[in-house]
Order: C-alpha cells, then sequence, then structure tokens
C-alpha cells in the first residue's frame, strides 16, 4: 500500500464531467483559521450548484496518513482523543461530528451571518440536517426536525423527541407535548436505547480518524486503562444530551437508561457537550445556554464551516464538520472508513455526494476494513457516487426532493416566532407538519417552549441589523414591522424589559415623522407589499393545488392537529409536484397611515410601550440588591449620550434656561434616580426624544387644520418631553436644541393664531383641555423623571390677547436665541430665517396693537384735550415693536416685509400726528407745527419703504399699497393745511404753495392708469385733489387784487383743474354728486369772470359757455336718476315700504341741495341770457338765429319757474323735468355757443 505518509489519489481536473452533466470547479487553496470566501460552481443539465466558504476555521488542509494494511483499528492510537497542534485550538473539532444535530444550531449560524437572515438566504441548518430532510423519500428512519420562519429564511435544527420525553419524565415539562405524541402519533412509546454496534461502529471511525492524522506516531503515549475506560464512558452516553435551555433544570449528566439514578438535582447552567466521539471532559463546560450578554443567549456557531450553498434555485447556509484533507496533488478529499463486508447503498452515497458537494471537495477516498482490520483504499471522484454499485440515484430527483421540501414548508410554516414541527415515525410514509406555538399556547405557560427565547432574540437582531442599513428601501419596513412584534408576542415583559423597550424604539423609529405628506399616494412605499413580509394577523387560507399535493382534510387517517400533511413521502421525487404554491404569499405587513396623525399615534402607541417597559425594570431593579449585574444585550441604535459637545453649550443653556424662567432646581438630575449610562437611561432617552417629536408632528398638523387648541395641548406635552430629556440628558447637542427651536418656534405660531382667533376660544380651550389615555400615560412616565414645567410659561392659554401676543415674541426669541448661542443658525439657514422672519411678524402684531389701542384712547378722549400719557406710552411701545421688526426683516434681507413694517410706521405717525389735531378749539383750529412734523415722519418711512423695495415688479401689491398710502399722507396733510389753513403763522400765499405741492405730491403716487381693484379710488382721489386745487385757485381769484398776470394764470389753472376734475369724474359711476357739484362751481366760475366784464358780447360768450357746462350736467342727473330708481324699486320687490335713504352710495338730502342750487343757477342763467339777447336785439338788425335762441330760453325758464313753484314735486321728478330742459336746450341753439365763437367755447369746455 506504499508509505503510511502518502497521500491519496490525484484529485480530478477542473471541470471533470460528471452524471447527468454534473461538472466541479474546485479550489485548491488551503483553508485558514479565519473568515473566507472561496467558490465553487456546479452546473449542467441535471443540477447546478454554487458553494461559498463564509466561515473556516480549520487550520490549514494536511494530507491524510494512509494506513498500513492489516492496521488494526480497534486499538486506540497515540495521539487519540489528545488536542494536535495541526488540528489547531479546536481540538477535535475537526475531526467532524457523528452525533445529532445540537438544537439550536441554526440559531448561532443566524447570529453570526445576520444579514442573510430573512433576505437572502432560503434555509439555515446543519449539513446533517439538509442531507436527512433529502432522503426522506429513500429512508425509513424516523425525521423530527423544528421549523422557524424568519422573513424569507427558514431555520431548522433536529427536534430530539427522545431526549425532550427523556427530560419530561424526569421534570414534568414537555408533558402536554408527550402526552399529544403518544394520542396521535406513538400510543406505546418508550426510550429506544442504541446498540453496542453503533457505539462500536462510532468508535472504530474515531481511531481511523487520529490514525489518519498520526503518521509518524510520535504522538503522545497510549492513554492509561482509566483514561480510557473514561473515554469509553464518555462514548456511552449520547452526545445530544445536554442541549435544552432554560427554563429547565438538568443534572449534569443524563444517563442513556432513563431509569439509572442521576448526578444529583441541582440546577446547573445548561451546556453544549462538544466532543465528537467522546464527550469534553468536565472542566471543560461550555458557555451557557442563556445569559443577558453579548454572545447572541449563548448560542454560539461552532461549526467549523459555514458554506452558502447554492443549490439550484435554493439557497442554503449550511454548517459542517467534515474533516477535509488535502495538500500536494490534492487539494481536498473526504475520507471515510467502510465495512468491507457491507456494500454502499443509496443513503450512504447520497450522504456522500451531498458533503462533497457542500464543503467543496471533488473527491472521495474510502478505506475498507473487516473487523476493524484496515484492507485497501480507494479514490472515487464527486460526480461518480450517484453511480456507485448498488448506491445509484438521480441527482436531477434529488434537486426535485429540495425543491419540493422547501416549497412545501414554505408554504405552511408561515407565522414567524411559531415554531413547527416537521414529524415523520419510523417506517412511515406520510410527513406531517404541527405548528407547536398552537399546540402550547393550549398550556398554561406559553414560556415551556425553548424555541421562544431563541426565536424572539433573532427576530430582534434581524431587525436590528435591517434598521441599521440606512439605504434600505422603505418597503423593507414591513419586514422589519412584523419581526419586531412576532419578537415582542413571544417575551415576557417582566423577563425581558429590554428588549421589549428597543424593540418598541425601533418600531416607532419605522414611521418618518419628518416625511412630506404623501402617505394618501398609492405609489407610496409603505403601502407597498414585500415579498418577505408576513403580517403576524395573517389567516393561513388551506392552498388547493391542481395536483392535490398535499392535505389538510378531515379523512380519518389524517390528523387533524396537523398544519399540512404529505401523504406520501413518494409525492416529493414527482418534478414541480410544489411548484404551485411555492410563492410566498403577500400581506400587507406595514400599516397603511392615511394621515399624519394616525401615524403619530401609532409612533406614541410604541413609545409608550417602550416606556412601560424600561419604568418596570426600574421598579423591578430597585427592590433587588445591586449585585454583579450582568451585561446588557447591545442595542442597535445610537446613542446620542455618548457624542461630545461644544464646550461651554450646557452652561449657555443653562444660562437660557434660567433667563426662561425654567431652570429647575433638580435640572440634569432624574428624579426616578435612574442612573445615567444604563441601558434603561439610554433607552428612555431616545423614547422621550421620540415623543417630543411626535408631538411636535401632531401639533404641526393640528395647526395646519386650525384646531389651535388641539395644537397647543400637544406642543406643551412636546415640551414636556423636551423638558425631561434635557433633566436626564448629562451632554446638550445641537440636534436636540434644533428640536427645542423648532418646537418654540411652532409654540409661537399657535399663540398667535390663539390670539387671532379669540372669537372661538371656548372651542379652543376644550381641545386644549382633553387629554387621551395614552398621553396620560405617557406624562406620567414623564413625572418619574421631571417636574415638566421647564416652559409652561409657553403653553398656557391666556383670554388676555397682548398676553398670547407676548409669549408668542417670547417663544420666537427664546427660539432664536438657542440658534445664536449653539451657532446653529449657521448649520440651519433656513430655520433661522424663518425664525426671524417670525419675530419681524409677531412684532408687527403686537406694534399694531398698541396703535390700535391707542387710536381707540385718542377717539375715547374729549376733544380739545390735549394728548395722555397712555397714549404716549403706547406709542412708544409701538414704534419700539415696529423698529425691532424692521431690523429683524431687514437682517435676512427681506425687503418686502421690511417696507410693510415701514408703512405700519408711518401709519403710527399718522395716528400721532391725528392725536394732535383734536387739541384746541374747533372753529379757532389751525393746522399745527406738530400736525406737520408727524405727518413729514410719516412720508420719510412711506419713502423708505419705497426705497426698501426698489421697483414695483418686487412686489406689486405691496408697493401699489405704499404709493397709496405715501398719498393719502399727501392729501391729508394738503387738505388740513387747506381747510385749517396756520395763517397765524404763515402768509397765505405760502400756504396756498405748500398744499399745491403736497396736492400735486399725492398725484404723483396716485396711479390712476393701472387696472386693479384701487383703480377707482384712485381715480377718486385724483378727481378730487383736481377740484380742491381749482376750489383753491377760484377762491384766490376771488380774493386777488392787483397783480392781472397773477390773476391770469389763476384764471388758467383753475379752469385746467375743473375740466380734469370733471373728467375723472365722469369716469366713475358712483361719484355724481361730486361731478355735479364740480359742474355747479365752474358755472359759479364763469358768473365770477362775467361779473368783470362790461360789454354784452363777452358776457353774452361767457354766458354761453356756463350754459354749455349746464347741458354736460346732463350725465351726472342720468346717474342720479338709475341709481334713486334703483332705490325705489329694491323696496317693492321686497315688499318693504321705500326707505329714506337706503342707497349708501347717494346721499339723497345732498342730491336735494344740489338739484336746489342747480335750478336756482339754471334759472339765473336762463334769465340772464333772455335779458342780454332781449337787449342785443333791439340794439341790433334781427338775427333769425338769436331769435331761435331767445324763443327756446324764453320756453324753458317758463318751464322752469313752474316747476320750481311746485315744492311738492317728487325728486325723480325734478330730475326728469331738467334732464328733458337740458336736451331742449342743447336742441335749441342756447347751449354750446352760438354766434359768439362757437369754436372757442367749444375749445375751452374741452380743455
Amino acid at each position: 500500500m506504499g508509505d503510511s505518509r502518502e497521500a491519496g489519489a490525484e484529485a480530478p481536473p477542473a471541470g471533470a464531467s460528471a452524471q447527468g452533466g454534473l461538472s466541479l470547479l474546485s479550489q485548491g487553496e488551503s483553508e485558514e483559521p479565519s473568515a473566507q470566501e472561496s467558490d465553487l460552481f456546479l452546473g449542467g443539465s441535471e443540477v447546478k450548484s454554487r458553494a461559498v466558504v463564509k466561515y473556516s476555521s480549520a487550520p490549514p488542509r494536511t494530507a491524510f496518513a494512509r494506513l498500513e494494511e492489516k492496521t488494526d483499528l480497534k486499538l486506540p492510537p497515540a495521539n487519540w482523543l489528545r488536542e494536535s497542534a495541526k488540528l489547531g485550538p479546536a481540538g477535535t473539532t475537526i475531526l467532524g461530528n457523528s452525533k445529532k444535530s445540537k438544537p439550536f444550531s441554526s440559531f448561532g449560524m443566524a447570529y453570526d451571518f445576520i444579514d442573510s437572515v430573512g433576505n437572502d438566504v432560503d434555509v439555515v441548518s446543519d449539513s446533517e440536517n439538509i442531507k436527512k430532510l433529502l432522503k426522506i423519500p429513500y429512508s425509513k428512519s424516523h425525521v423530527s426536525m423544528a421549523v422557524h420562519r424568519i422573513g424569507r429564511t427558514l431555520l431548522l435544527d433536529e427536534l430530539d423527541i427522545q431526549e425532550l420525553f427523556m427530560r419530561s419524565s424526569q421534570t414534568g415539562d414537555w408533558t402536554w407535548l408527550k402526552e399529544f405524541y403518544q394520542r396521535l402519533i406513538d400510543q406505546k412509546w418508550q426510550r429506544k436505547k442504541k446498540s453496542k454496534e453503533h457505539w462500536y461502529q462510532k468508535a472504530i471511525l474515531s481511531k481511523f480518524l487520529y490514525y489518519s492524522i498520526n503518521g509518524d506516531g510520535a504522538a503522545q503515549p497510549v492513554p492509561s486503562a482509566e483514561e480510557q475506560e473514561s473515554s469509553s464512558s464518555g462514548q456511552a452516553r449520547d452526545p445530544s444530551g445536554a442541549s435544552w435551555p432554560a427554563p429547565f433544570e438538568m443534572p449534569s449528566s443524563v444517563s442513556e437508561d432513563p431509569s439509572a439514578s442521576s448526578q444529583g438535582n441541582e440546577p446547573l447552567e445548561p451546556s453544549y457537550i462538544v466532543g465528537h466521539v467522546a464527550s469534553a471532559p468536565k472542566e471543560q463546560n461550555l458557555t451557557t445556554l442563556f445569559n443577558d450578554g453579548e454572545n447572541s443567549q449563548g448560542l454560539k456557531n461552532d461549526f467549523v464551516r459555514n458554506i452558502l450553498w447554492t443549490f439550484e434555485d435554493i439557497h442554503m447556509l449550511v454548517g459542517s464538520n467534515m474533516p477535509i484533507f488535502g495538500g500536494g496533488r490534492y487539494p481536498a478529499v473526504s475520507l471515510r472508513l467502510r465495512d468491507n463486508n457491507k456494500p454502499i447503498n443509496v443513503l450512504t452515497g447520497i450522504d456522500y455526494w451531498l458533503d462533497n458537494l457542500i464543503c467543496n471537495v471533488p473527491e472521495l477516498v474510502m478505506c475498507f476494513h473487516v473487523n476493524g482490520i484496515v484492507q485497501k483504499y480507494e479514490m472515487i471522484k464527486t460526480e461518480e457516487i450517484p453511480n456507485l454499485e448498488n448506491s445509484n440515484f438521480s441527482t436531477k430527483v434529488i434537486k426535485d426532493i429540495a425543491q419540493n421540501i422547501l416549497s412545501f414548508l414554505k408554504s405552511n410554516c408561515t407565522k414567524e416566532g411559531h415554531t413547527y414541527w416537521l414529524f415523520k415515525a419510523s417506517g412511515s410514509d406520510i410527513v406531517k407538519l404541527y405548528d407547536l406555538t398552537t399546540l402550547c399556547e393550549e398550556t398554561e405557560d406559553k414560556y415551556q417552549n425553548p424555541f421562544t427565547m431563541p426565536v424572539a432574540i433573532l427576530l430582534y437582531k434581524v431587525a436590528c441589523n435591517m434598521m441599521m442599513k440606512k439605504n434600505q428601501n422603505k418597503k423593507h419596513y414591513g419586514t422589519i414591522r412584523t419581526l419586531l412584534l412576532n419578537c415582542v408576542k413571544l417575551l415576557d415583559k417582566s423577563r425581558h424589559p429590554q428588549i421589549i423597550a428597543s424593540a418598541n424604539y425601533m418600531l416607532s423609529e419605522l414611521f418618518q415623522l419628518d416625511e412630506p405628506k404623501k402617505e394618501e399616494s398609492s405609489e407610496s412605499p409603505l403601502n407597498e407589499n414585500s415579498d418577505e413580509s408576513y403580517s403576524e394577523e395573517e389567516e393561513e387560507m388551506p392552498d388547493s393545488d391542481e395536483n392535490g399535493s398535499y392535505s389538510t382534510s378531515s379523512d380519518p387517517s389524517d390528523d387533524n392537529k396537523a398544519v399540512a400533511i404529505i401523504k406520501s413521502v413518494g409525492e416529493l421525487s414527482v418534478p414541480e409536484k410544489y411548484k404551485s404554491i411555492h410563492q410566498i404569499r403577500p400581506s400587507c405587513a406595514f400599516p397603511v397611515c392615511h394621515g399624519t396623525e394616525e401615524r403619530c399615534r401609532l409612533v406614541l402607541s410604541y413609545v409608550l410601550e417602550g416606556l412601560k417597559s424600561v419604568d418596570s425594570s426600574l421598579k423591578k431593579e430597585s427592590d433587588l440588591p445591586a449585585a454583579d449585574p450582568s451585561t446588557p444585550i447591545p442595542l442597535k441604535y445610537e446613542d446620542e449620550s455618548t457624542g461630545g459637545s461644544p464646550e461651554g453649550l450646557e452652561k449657555q443653556m443653562a444660562l437660557f434656561l434660567d433667563k426662561m424662567g425654567s431652570l429647575q432646581k433638580s435640572n440634569y438630575s432624574s428624579q426616578s434616580g435612574m442612573i445615567p449610562g444604563t441601558w434603561q437611561h439610554k433607552m428612555k432617552l431616545q423614547l422621550i426624544l421620540k415623543s417630543s417629536k411626535a408631538y411636535y408632528v401632531l401639533s404641526d398638523a393640528a395647526m395646519s387644520l386650525q384646531k389651535y387648541g388641539r395644537a397647543l395641548r400637544y406642543i406643551k406635552l412636546a415640551l414636556q418631553s423636551h423638558d425631561t430629556y434635557c433633566c436626564l440628558c448629562t451632554n446638550t447637542f445641537s440636534e436636540v436644541l434644533l428640536f427645542l427651536s423648532q418646537y418654540l418656534t411652532l409654540c409661537g405660531d399657535i399663540q398667535l393664531m390663539l390670539a387671532q382667533n379669540a372669537n372661538n376660544r371656548a372651542a379652543h380651550l376644550e381641545e386644549f383641555n382633553y387629554q387621551t389615555k395614552e398621553d396620560q400615560e405617557i406624562l406620567h412616565s414623564l413625572h418619574r423623571e421631571s417636574s415638566c414645567q421647564g416652559f409652561a410659561w409657553a403653553t398656557d392659554l391666556s383670554t388676555d390677547l397682548e398676553s398670547q401676543l407676548s409669549v408668542s415674541c417670547k417663544c420666537y426669541e427664546a427660539a432664536n436665541e438657542i440658534l445664536q448661542f449653539s451657532d446653529l443658525k449657521n448649520q440651519n439657514p433656513e430655520h433661522y430665517v424663518q425664525v426671524l422672519k417670525r419675530m419681524g411678524n409677531i412684532r408687527n402684531e403686537i406694534g399694531v396693537f398698541y396703535m390700535n389701542q391707542a387710536a381707540a384712547l385718542q377717539s375715547e378722549r374729549v376733544v380739545s384735550t390735549s394728548v395722555s400719557s397712555a397714549e404716549q406710552q403706547l406709542w412708544k411701545k409701538s414704534f419700539s415693536c415696529f423698529e425691532r421688526g424692521i431690523h429683524n426683516f431687514e437682517s435676512i434681507d427681506d425687503a418686502t416685509n421690511a417696507a410693510l413694517l415701514l408703512c405700519n410706521t408711518g401709519r403710527l405717525m399718522r395716528i400721532c400726528a391725528q392725536a394732535h389735531c383734536g387739541a384746541g378749539d374747533e372753529f379757532k383750529r389751525e393746522f399745527s407745527p406738530e400736525e406737520g412734523l408727524y405727518y413729514n415722519k410719516a412720508v420719510d418711512y412711506y419713502l423708505k419703504a419705497l426705497r426698501s423695495l426698489g421697483a414695483r415688479d418686487i412686489h406689486p401689491a405691496v408697493w401699489d399699497s405704499v404709493n397709496w398710502e405715501l398719498s393719502t399722507t399727501y392729501f391729508t396733510m394738503a387738505t388740513l393745511q387747506q381747510d385749517y389753513a396756520p395763517l397765524s403763522r404763515k402768509a397765505q400765499e405760502q400756504i396756498e404753495k405748500e398744499v399745491s405741492e403736497a396736492m400735486m405730491k399725492s398725484l404723483k403716487y396716485c396711479d390712476v392708469d393701472s387696472a386693479s381693484a384701487r383703480q377707482p379710488l384712485c381715480q377718486y382721489r385724483a378727481a378730487t385733489i383736481h377740484h380742491r386745487l381749482a376750489s383753491m385757485y377760484h377762491s384766490c381769484l376771488r380774493n386777488q387784487v392787483g397783480d392781472e398776470h397773477l390773476r391770469k394764470q389763476h384764471r388758467v389753472l383753475a379752469d385746467l383743474h375743473y375740466s380734469k376734475a370733471v373728467k375723472l369724474f365722469q369716469l366713475l359711476k358712483d361719484a355724481p354728486c361730486e361731478l355735479l357739484r364740480v359742474q355747479l362751481e365752474r358755472v359759479a366760475f364763469a358768473e365770477f369772470q362775467m361779473t368783470s366784464q362790461n360789454s354784452n358780447i363777452g358776457k353774452l360768450k361767457t354766458l354761453s359757455g356756463a350754459l354749455d357746462v349746464m347741458v354736460r350736467t346732463k350725465h351726472a342727473f342720468q346717474l342720479m336718476r338709475k341709481e334713486l330708481a334703483e332705490e325705489f324699486d329694491q323696496p317693492k320687490s321686497d315688499g318693504t315700504s321705500p326707505a329714506v335713504d337706503s342707497s349708501p352710495s347717494l346721499n339723497r338730502e345732498e342730491v336735494i341741495k344740489l338739484l336746489s342750487i342747480f335750478e336756482s343757477r339754471f334759472s339765473f342763467l336762463l334769465l340772464q341770457s333772455i335779458k342780454l339777447l332781449s337787449s342785443t336785439k333791439r340794439k341790433a338788425s334781427s338775427n333769425i338765429e338769436e331769435d331761435t335762441v331767445l324763443k327756446t330760453n324764453k320756453h324753458i325758464y317758463s318751464q322752469l319757474l313752474r316747476a320750481t313753484a311746485n315744492k311738492n314735486t317728487a325728486l325723480l321728478e325734478r330730475i326728469d323735468l331738467l334732464v328733458h330742459l337740458l336736451d331742449q336746450l342743447a336742441r335749441g341753439g342756447g347751449g354750446p355757443g352760438w354766434r359768439y365763437g362757437r369754436c372757442k367755447h367749444q375749445t375751452t369746455a374741452q380743455r
């Protein structure tokens, strides 16, 4: 057989073909004891496979020692059960493990490769379990496995019923499952002992492997008889024994025979026994299964290799301990020992083939023996294993079995957190799947299920891992939420408060509170169903399949407790038998929140559960002595209290709180005595901060709905949460300060809106005082740490308007101060700008409030009394607010708002001016210097406002408004100077000049051409200005003596302004009285001119012009008639008596007065015309035209006299008559200039 150190046969070349197109690409690198990834690709028409070694703790591969022929394997080698340098620190572990899988082996792997769980991998399990499943159709042996679902991943672990029931006999646990098993499966259950042959074969294999690495024979001497006996007794025990978790009490060792006495009943920490051929020495008592430390609940991944194996479309994370040898020409071989008298059967062939596929091994070396005496070695390529004599099997069938089993399990193991039991009795063809969690719930204590804690921890860890990936698409939120909800559902609140608190915090983090409000959109990712998502409320519906794939019927032969049944294992070999149910059924795992309030309420419900967990743990721990606390489970949230902060920030914050009157004596200390740095402290900080954010968002939403009482209640809770956070937090962070600034800003907004909506105060008060039970419980948890009164001043619902405005301003000032001292204004320029805008706005509101109060005092003041000190104080307050507001807006270059505040300051100056105009006797009143001073100040502020805006394009509406106010100021100043001329201080000419200048400036800023809502007002203002100027020049002309040039200038200006006034008044439909008054003044102007004329011809010309003006008043009368007619028609239609003055735009008394004047002047002009025409006719030759005019005028005059003589004539009739007479005058030739310079008169009138 050659030298004992000779390596096996040569490894096959890469790409060697296998039966059914199976090919292997082997990797020749030696395994290092560190994480590595090596790939193996298998492809072909029948099966595709790829293996990636994710982790290996094995030392570099060494060539196996080829044993001499006739070597007796019954004799132990010198190195048997001794650690070897070749093997590394793992000792015997690398040599493989022929014992059963540990009950939680998949969990240990899942903890180590948390990224893969729930998403990428279909199955996590020991390779032994995978092989057992794939051999089901070929094997008569029993199958018992626990199945758990985490996302789309299934965790498979051996469930040793024998071991469980033996323990049940001793401790009383699991009796419900034992009774169930005996009732439905095996009524005569009894513990089955393993045969001596079984232990003999294990010992032979162990010695063979130690011989194979002991080629030089220089290992330790042969162990003594006692040691051998100890080893033998170790082999005699079932190595799968002590593997079940708390709350069970278990003896230090478990005898194979249930009747054998145990070594005492002291409860010991459960441990894994990790020997492969014999148990480890007792002093190597390994890690406990449960402690609350960072070792993944004690569930260790102690496989030598973890391999990501893709078999067809199935992705599996597999643990393997198979020994692999290699070196030289043989990169990797697996070593097997076979009894030459027993041929290789199909089960063994599948076993060998799958082991080599999973472990990336291209060849198999078999050593044959007879009764422990080595006979020969044989090298077999992996792809040739399916064709070995007596063990032929189809790789395609194995593929079908794998796909069918996975489909069956995925379709039926749908509830996360539930423990499923896949069971096939020995010799049976029926495979059943039970939901042990559901069965267990029928008992009193759900925590009897030993898988509860590992599953809960794994659910938690997978969720943590997914949460840590910031780039996760939101469609995975459904998966995370389901994982966490199922985790919380499994755990006992009193036993695991930390995990529950952390899980609830993560649940609250799933809901993005600050995201845009687009959750109503059907395209929102939150509304999508994730393929990996499962709702814990999902009701399982029986799957119907075309092929009747499996049964859930109530057939007597079926078990009605089973979730699903495979009636015959032969079905698993049928291609795609379960394909129709392979797809995971989607479920809406993430709640669709149709509104901000709903989303925030969910967040707060999770926060409350988290707070309850923290508080309950504090109560519990306070009752216990502080002794040796275990290391907490690492929570995967970032704790802000571990970070640094700028020096002096805490001091600045303390000064700020002291200034705000909110610094408590107990600040920075918890009333509950919670110690900084503990998990409770860290977690409560995070939960409180989250609650404050949620309440802030709720407040903002209520604000947008104009529910200001509700908004104030929510922002009060947000500030109370924040106050508690400040009491607990030992460091101050810029992010938290930014939140506080935002809360105070919103609080200021709410107080302002409450001040502006005082009429609905009762409803707001009712909303403010209402509180949900959830809010009360959260507040109760906050009060455990703080009095929560830090910002009480900001959230009081006052009934006083001034107080509300003051509180609003204080909130904005506090928000701004926070931004200033923490330098957040540079980091958050947008928020800083918003705060300054609000400060400017509230100061404007307060300024307007004081200004209106001053105006009210002024209106109540007795005329002719001096200005009170109260008024002056209000002016000062108002002016101060406006000034600071202007500074706020100018500091952020907000020209428009600065202009508006300058405009309001101008208005304040006008109110000051008006206050001074009331002093003194009304009859002796003159325009005072104080009035002039304040009006000029007002003008200055309006001009500043225009300069601030720069151009109309910046903000047309504000620009027009400022122009209008400026025009009004000039107009008021001119009007007062004109009406109350300060003749005691100034000459008449100077006053006229100042009035003229002010009126022209008012005209300059009065835009009559731009089409806008204000255009009619501007036209009326301009017309009034022209009217007043014309009246002033008319008055000057009457009072002027001497300077003929000046008289002529005044005459021209008066005529010009009268014409412009008429033209503008004619554009307006609602100013007939003003139009008539201007025309009458023009007639009076013509009469005044006529008095200074000597010739009849000149007088006739002037008279003709005056009558022409009279004719043009027809438009004014028509407007009056229309309004009066509407006024008379309206009451008739309403069935009420006509009102005396029901038209707001037409003063009847004024109309009657103007009509009387008009009739008087019309009569006078007609009479003068008749006299002049008659005298002219006597002097001059007869003229037909003059005769006609004279005749017409006489006729009109006579009608007018008769009409005016009747005092009872109705108003409408009088107007109708005048219109009729004016029509006659226009037609009869006595109207617009006749004979004497018609063209001249027309030109003058038109001008």
